[in-house]
């Protein structure tokens, strides 16, 4: 059949709707149907779920058959009911007779177990719900007319633990059906090859299709009347409320995004307190929020009851708000990617012009949100890679396959090596991790709760139907901390809130959660009992993740913003509003000390009541600063003994010394050498505390310490003192444990980001060091001085103490 009979379908749906197919759509479908895999990369709102998803339902109509035929794979089952309904709608106006279902955590079992026996012909699915399918026996035969797989916003799987068990589940379902098509749809992306063949996996050469839509992104900012010579974070934020709803209109939809859940519930409590005459019409939208009342704020959006909503990235992927027509980003994104992705919520439609409104939380924020102009303008997006062979996400796999229909070991190394994640793993790590799961390893080979997997002639499986159990409850890679479901004393869900912020309350203390003010009565069976109250309070529940930092893209364009500031850059060019906006903290940065150009690295020396500080201004995101503040710190105690106090944030690093420490006399080229690094650091902190820390949720992920059945979950200490007593026992027996060799990594990859680090000290090495000698920190090391400060306990508020400090310096 020819190519324009085959797409006809698809083309008179279309016309219906007075459409006309995208270049990008029609190419899709044409990759598609020729047997191709690929990626599909275009800006957010461009119709990128129809170029996946029709090529297949074209397919499907020309050959039809029984059974599950295409599983669509979302990162968040937020986004599975919007995708249900964009599918379902060709579907049912063209009477094609085709079954939509999905599943994921908030399906119900039955459902499930229907599912099981007889599947739709398109199942939207998450990656974890797709593993525990995985689990049960009679996989080959459940997959058996599976002909492609759609793995939508690749980009949030692709660099986490996530993203691996989905390439894991992939190369699975490959070995089973060789001629199985894979299709990833990505908005925002700079390594586009690289992950489109993460996604297809080794062995396929991917088709890239990209679209040459231009999607125009406009950035305005909220500007302070006046900014404060010494700025420091979240001087500006909330103080600025009024100024952010003088400049928003309520007959304009809008969503108001924030970097974590807590500024989200504070900004909420703000704008209800401004304009209490629309409590109606503006809502409150995070992840914690339970899903019927997150359900009901996306349909009075889409409806146009709802104006205004507060929210985090819980609405940042494809939820489809076409009547949203502005987006609010508080603070700094702190990544030109992430900015993309929410600036498209807005004018979701091809071509559309997206406007953001920034409102930066601090001065110095008016430099990102001009970095952001020129990175945007000179089209640079970040890149995000593949995690290189996490064990416990394979330890997990293989107890998964093992509770199917089980695998043969030289059969499964080789399908796993098809993944770009795991491609350079070798036999000894394959062997080390069977031995793991199938006898316990070195160590707890005398305990039968981890000899998951019994081998029999070759095949691996697992035989004990209660491991099988406490197995597929532990599937999954997110190891937050524990949540606790927060419900009214008549048992009303209103959403969950982490365990270690509950186990702080007491009876009657008053919080505000979901925009409500409640009054905590009791906790019983990881279930917070809470009743509504008029009592006023300002204690928000804090998650974990909060601290997000610039990105390597983002921090170029910010050193280069900086330069801007020259008296021969300012001739040249006009400076814009931010900068401005700035002038008075640049040109009092000049007077006290220096203002770096693009060739200079800053060096601050400032003796103070407390001891000698020391400033530095590499400005590559605080990640790298933590990173450079300890090494820093072992190279100079290793000269001369000290003890030091570091603090960092996006823009430098603080280290705190005893009075009179000889900084600039002990500095040399060794502090920006790469020899000995790892070593250096690992020396420079507490590396043990840190990897203890890490391996709790390795520990968790390969299957070593279990959560709980959900009528009797473990809480966080259990947890903790469970993982706690496993890596003593690593430490001390088997050294060379694989899964404390990967929470070593995780540590200096995640938390340190040295892959950033060694760059950042090879650039340092070729700049020229400028020291200044301060009598007060500068306007970049004030910031620097309050992040300490407020680390601190005191009876004298945070407040009050940067005003004292003020006031003392203000006549040096």
């Amino acid at each position: 059949m020819a190519d324009g009979d085959r797409l006809k379908p698809a083309l008179e749906w279309f016309e219906q709707q007075g459409w006309q197919p995208l270049p990008f759509q029609l190419e899709t479908w044409q990759a598609y149907l020729a047997g191709k895999s690929g990626m599909i990369q275009v800006p957010t709102g461009s119709g990128k779920t129809y170029a996946a998803v029709m090529g297949a339902i074209l397919e499907m109509l020309h050959d039809p058959s029984s059974g599950l035929k295409l599983l669509y794979i979302t990162p968040l089952r937020a986004l599975s009911r919007d995708i249900q309904q964009s599918i379902l709608r060709p579907i049912q106006e063209m009477g094609w007779n085709l079954r939509v279902e999905s599943r994921t955590g908030d399906t119900s079992s039955s459902q499930k177990s229907k599912q099981l026996k007889n599947m739709p012909d398109i199942l939207i699915t998450t990656p974890e719900s797709l593993a525990v399918m995985l689990s049960y026996k009679g996989a080959k035969e459940r997959f058996q007319s599976l002909r492609a797989i759609i793995l939508d916003e690749w980009h949030e799987l692709l660099s986490a633990k996530r993203g691996t068990q989905t390439e894991l589940c992939l190369s699975h379902l490959r070995q089973l059906q060789p001629q199985l098509k894979t299709w990833a749809v990505s908005a925002t992306l700079g390594n586009v090859r690289e992950a489109a063949q993460a996604a297809v996996g080794l062995g396929c050469e991917p088709v890239v299709i990209q679209s040459n839509l231009q999607r125009q992104t406009i950035i305005k900012s909220i500007l302070p009347a006046s900014v404060d010579s010494f700025p420091w974070a979240g001087h500006l934020g909330l103080r600025m409320f009024q100024e952010l709803v003088d400049a928003l209109d309520i007959n304009r939809s809008t969503l108001i995004f924030t970097n974590t859940r807590a500024q989200a519930e504070r900004w909420f409590q703000a704008l209800l307190f401004a304009v209490p005459e629309y409590v109606d019409r503006i809502a409150l939208h995070h992840g914690s929020i339970d899903v019927q009342e997150r359900k009901a704020i996306e349909a009075g959006v889409k409806a146009g009851h709802i104006k205004w909503v507060v929210c985090t990235s819980s609405l940042d992927l494809g939820v489809d708000f076409q009547p949203v027509e502005r987006v609010v980003q508080i603070g700094s994104a702190k990544n030109l990617a992430r900015l993309l992705q929410r600036a498209g919520r807005s004018a979701h439609v091809p071509e559309g012009t997206s406007e953001i409104l920034f409102l930066p939380t601090n001065a110095l924020e008016l430099l990102e949100i001009s970095a952001f102009r020129s990175g945007l303008t000179a089209g640079d997006i970040e890149t995000r890679r593949p995690l290189e062979k996490p064990y416990d996400v394979l330890a997990q796999h293989l107890v998964t396959l093992a509770c199917g229909d089980g695998f043969k070991a030289d059969e499964c190394l080789e399908t796993i090596r098809q993944t770009v994640a795991y491609s350079q793993l070798t036999a000894e790590e394959f062997d080390w991790t069977l031995n793991f799961i199938e006898k316990g390893g070195k160590c707890l080979g005398a305990y039968p709760r981890y000899q998951k997997v019994v081998q029999t002639e070759g095949l691996y499986q697992v035989t004990d139907q209660k491991i099988g159990r406490m197995h597929r409850m532990s599937i999954g890679t997110i190891t937050s901390n524990q949540a606790v479901q927060i419900v009214y004393t008549n048992r009303r869900r209103i959403g969950t809130v982490e365990e270690n912020f509950v186990s702080r309350l007491k009876k009657g203390d008053v919080f505000f959660f979901a925009g409500r003010q409640l009054e905590f009565f009791m906790m019983k069976d990881m279930v917070v009992y809470v009743k509504n109250t008029t009592q006023k309070s300002t204690v928000t529940p804090t998650w974990g993740g909060g601290n997000l930092a610039i990105s390597d893209s983002l921090s170029m364009h910010l050193r280069s913003e900086i330069e801007k500031f020259q008296p021969d850059a300012s001739s040249k060019q006009k400076l814009n509003q931010e900068l401005e906006c700035m002038l008075p903290i640049a040109s009092t940065q000049k007077r006290i000390s220096h203002l770096p150009a693009s060739n200079e690295l800053l060096i601050e020396v400032c003796k103070t009541r407390e001891g000698q500080h020391l400033y530095v201004f590499p400005f590559e995101g605080r990640f790298v600063h933590e990173g450079l503040g300890f090494l820093w710190g072992y190279r100079f105690a290793s000269q001369q003994k000290a003890t030091f106090t570091i603090s960092v944030n996006d823009y430098g690093f603080e280290i705190l010394a005893p009075k009179d420490y000889p900084f600039k006399q002990l500095f040399g080229d060794r502090f920006l050498d790469l020899e000995n690094l790892y070593e250096n650091i690992k020396s420079g902190l507490n590396i043990s505390e840190l990897t203890q820390r890490k391996f709790r949720g390795i520990a968790q992920v390969a299957g070593l310490v279990f959560k709980g059945y959900p009528s009797a979950r473990k809480d966080a200490n259990q947890l903790q003192v469970s993982s706690s007593l496993l890596y003593g026992v690593f430490s001390k027996y088997e050294p060379d444990n694989l899964l404390l060799k990967q929470a070593e990594q995780e540590v200096l990859r995640d938390q340190l980001e040295t892959h950033r680090l060694t760059k950042t000290l090879d650039r340092l090495s070729q700049l020229n060091v400028v020291w200044k000698e301060t009598k007060r920190p500068s306007p970049f090391a004030f910031p620097l001085l309050v992040e300490r400060l407020n680390s601190r306990m005191s009876n004298e508020s945070l407040l009050d103490r940067i005003e004292r400090l003020k006031q003392q310096w203000i006549n040096k």
